[in-house]
């Protein structure tokens, strides 16, 4: 978590964990209080691009 950080405004992310196998988090989110941006965890990656290039 130390070396991730916002693509947008590179803040501080917070991480909301929903589901996770042994230390490895599987689904969840990081956010952004800054951009107020959450950024989905799906099968244990998470997805780090800019929201209007999701799919």
């Amino acid at each position: 978590m130390e070396i991730l950080a916002c693509p947008l405004c590179k803040g501080d992310l917070v991480l909301n964990v929903q589901s996770k196998e042994g230390d490895e988090i599987i689904t969840g989110t990081l956010y952004c209080e800054k951009c107020n941006e959450y950024y989905p965890i799906d099968d244990g990656i998470p997805n780090m691009l800019p929201p209007q290039l999701r799919k």
